[in-house]
């Protein structure tokens, strides 16, 4: 599955200590992430190679991954290194338990289950003058597919954000380039009229939209408002695919709003997925279907490229 050799987002970094292990769940999968001594992180099969018990109910001693049922302990690569009940034995190579690639990018822990592709680097990270924030989590009833679809969509924007983000009254929407790149999609020359189209918006105005899609779960908006020069929000979708019709959602903010509280900018981005969601949760079917069983229209010409990318790479999980 094509999806094994992506990386995925499973966690917030600040979700894991260097105390406690914690259970994820990733492509059906269960896994276990932990911190060491040292802080690095750790991904597991959530089950002990023993008897089967999961690995997330033990503890983190002296820096190894104890069970909490025999107490096996496992060291970084999965590698059983004691068992309490013999003192004296010195476990074989095969008493491992599976192992994954992990790694900490904006904010949020990201697992691969297969392959060698390098973890994703997000450009915004680096640049000191955008204030960076995570929002989230959100438990999604849908599939991946539908989630990203959703934020990559500006016709819905004056009847599901109506008041924020849109005005039924101004829903016509004007032409935009949609292109390939090297690693996905992207729309540009997008535009909106909307009344609040961030926290800092005391009044309506044109706004400047342009999409790209990086992975198959993953999409970055840079917002351009008209009445405010210069003021750029960076907006980064985040989906990990905890099951074909189930995902957990993150928003990674890179604003110039050094003046609100973290507070008051999650309150802002809660509000307009919290109107989405409901509306996600309830397509039918929740897997994207990527040829026939939903009408099409020119304003969905995004989407059109969003469904052919997927095909395109290969993606299974979360369509039909």
């Amino acid at each position: 599955m094509i999806e094994s050799t992506l990386w995925h987002p499973v966690a917030a970094c600040d979700e894991l200590s260097t105390r406690n292990p914690l259970p994820v769940r990733l492509l059906e999968q269960p896994l276990v992430l932990w911190r060491d001594a040292h802080g690095a992180v750790h991904a597991f099969d959530d089950r002990c190679p023993h008897r089967g018990a999961r690995l997330s109910l033990g503890r983190v001693h002296e820096g190894r991954l104890e069970c909490p049922y025999h107490g096996w302990r496992f060291e970084a690569g999965g590698r059983c290194v004691q068992v309490p009940a013999l003192p004296d034995f010195t476990p074989p190579p095969g008493h491992k338990v599976g192992a994954y690639a992990v790694a900490e990018r904006a904010g949020l822990l990201w697992v691969r289950l297969s392959g060698d592709a390098p973890a994703p680097e997000f450009e915004t990270e680096a640049d000191e003058r955008l204030r960076k924030i995570t929002v989230g989590p959100y438990d999604v009833a849908t599939s991946a597919p539908r989630v990203v679809e959703n934020f990559l969509d500006m016709s819905h924007f004056g009847f599901v954000h109506e008041g924020w983000l849109g005005d039924r009254e101004h829903v016509a929407q004007a032409d935009y380039r949609v292109e390939t790149t090297a690693a996905g999609v992207l729309a540009t020359g997008c535009r909106a009229w909307q009344p609040r189209s961030n926290r800092l918006s005391t009044e309506g105005s044109d706004v400047e939209y342009t999409y790209a899609v990086t992975a198959p779960y993953t999409a970055v908006l840079t917002k351009l408002p008209q009445k405010q020069d210069g003021y750029r929000d960076v907006i980064s979708l985040f989906v990990c695919p905890v099951e074909p019709e189930r995902s957990r959602v993150w928003f990674r903010m890179a604003v110039t709003d050094f003046a609100s509280s973290d507070e008051e900018l999650r309150a802002f981005q809660h509000t307009i997925f919290t109107q989405d969601q409901p509306v996600v949760e309830s397509q039918v079917p929740r897997r994207l279907p990527l040829s026939g069983g939903e009408l099409h229209s020119a304003a969905d010409r995004l989407s059109a490229a969003y469904r052919r990318y997927l095909r395109e790479q290969g993606i299974t999980f979360g369509v039909c």
